[in-house]
C-alpha cells in the first residue's frame, strides 16, 4: 500500500490527477435528473430525497406536463399533487415541500427560481446540496455537490476527514479548481455508483486505485477482494 501525504498541497496535486482519469472514464458524467428549466430541476431534487433518480424521472415525465409554473402547483388540490408524486415515497411531505417552495417563489421572487445561494436557501426544503445542484446546472455557477457518493469518496480519497456535508464542501473548495467544481462532483457520483460502492467497492476495477489511500483513510473499513 503506497503512502499518501494528505496535506492540502498534496491533495490538490492528487485531485488534479483523479479528475483527469475520472473525466476520461466518465465523459458523459452529468446530473441524471431529467429537467428543462430551474423549476423542474428544483422539484426533481425535492422528489429525489431517499428515491432513485430513475424513479424520479419516471414520475416527472408526466408531472412536468401537468405542472409548468409555480402557480400550477399552488392551485392544485394537495391530495391530487400527493398522488402525482406518490411513487417517489414520502409523498405527503414532498408534496407539502413543493407547495411551500412554490409559494415563496411566487410571492418573493416573481415566479422565477432565484439564482443565488442565499436566495435558494430561503426556499422550503432547500439545503446547500440542492442549491448547489441548481447553481451548477441552471445558473452557470461553479458548485460542489456533496451527496452521499461525494461524501463517501471524499473520505476514502483523503480529501476530507469530515462527515458533515458543509465541512466537506469547504475542504473540497480548497483543493479543487473552481472551474471544475460542478463536473468533478458529477464524476464522483458516477464513480461512486459504478465502482466505489458503499459496501463492496470494486477496487480491482478502479481507474484511480493507485491514487487512493483507501482503506487506510478514516472512513474506509475494508477493501473488496
Amino acid at each position: 500500500m503506497a503512502k499518501f501525504k494528505l496535506t492540502q498541497s498534496a491533495n490538490r496535486t492528487r485531485a488534479a490527477k483523479v479528475f483527469s482519469r475520472l473525466q476520461k472514464a466518465y465523459p458523459a458524467a452529468k446530473c441524471t435528473l431529467d429537467y428543462r428549466n430551474a423549476l423542474e430541476l428544483l422539484v426533481a431534487t425535492i422528489l429525489a430525497a431517499q428515491c432513485t433518480d430513475e424513479r424520479v424521472n419516471i414520475v416527472t415525465k408526466d408531472l412536468f406536463k401537468k405542472y409548468k409554473r409555480p402557480g400550477d402547483y399552488l392551485s392544485a388540490p394537495i391530495e391530487e399533487l400527493e398522488q402525482d408524486v406518490r411513487q417517489c415515497g414520502f409523498y405527503r411531505q414532498k408534496a407539502k415541500s413543493i407547495v411551500k417552495t412554490c409559494a415563496v417563489i411566487a410571492d418573493k421572487f416573481g415566479g422565477k427560481v432565484p439564482g443565488t445561494m442565499d436566495e435558494l436557501l430561503e426556499l422550503n426544503g432547500v439545503g446547500r446540496k440542492t442549491a448547489n445542484v441548481l447553481l451548477g446546472e441552471c445558473f452557470d455557477t461553479p458548485a460542489i455537490i456533496v451527496d452521499t457518493h461525494c461524501r463517501r469518496l471524499s473520505n476514502r480519497l483523503g480529501f476530507s476527514k469530515h462527515t458533515d456535508p458543509d465541512k466537506i464542501e469547504r475542504d473540497l473548495m480548497k483543493i479543487w479548481p473552481e472551474d471544475r467544481w460542478t463536473q468533478f462532483s458529477h464524476c464522483l457520483v458516477f464513480h461512486g455508483r459504478n465502482v466505489c460502492l458503499a459496501r463492496a467497492p470494486t477496487c480491482s476495477h478502479c481507474v484511480i486505485r493507485d491514487l487512493c489511500p483507501f482503506p487506510t483513510t478514516r472512513a474506509g473499513q475494508r477493501i473488496a477482494k
